[in-house]
């Protein structure tokens, strides 16, 4: 069974970068048709998708936020992370990380969340 927990401050000051972490477990992050994604909800919206790393290493983010926008890991800790810079009050959401595996097409496992406010 995978599980994912994400971490990382629940606050976050105005052009400040938010850096969130998820740490998954009971499966590897490099393991084959396992894209790792960062996905967001803000208050009263819908999800919006934020970008993945692939098995590879390869990163691809959504266009809008991209210019902001940077995922790595750390295959040593099975974790990836997800950093958003020069953020705004619009960036407040409960931010997300799932697997999509591209052999189901699917998002098959999803960490609980966790809520990133924007705010001084």
């Amino acid at each position: 069974q995978v599980q994912l927990q994400e971490s990382g401050p629940g606050l976050v000051k105005p052009s400040q970068t938010l850096s969130l972490t998820c740490t998954v477990s009971g499966g590897s992050i490099t393991a084959d048709y396992s894209y790792w994604t960062w996905i967001r909800q803000p208050p009263g919206k819908g999800l919006e998708w934020i970008g993945y790393i692939a098995p590879s290493g390869s990163t691809y983010s959504s266009p809008s936020l991209k210019s902001r926008t940077s995922i790595s890991r750390d295959t040593s800790k099975n974790q990836f992370s997800l950093q958003l810079s020069s953020v705004t009050p619009e960036d407040t959401a409960r931010y997300y990380c799932a697997r999509w595996y591209s052999s189901y097409e699917a998002y098959d496992y999803w960490g609980q969340g966790t809520q990133v406010t924007v705010s001084s």
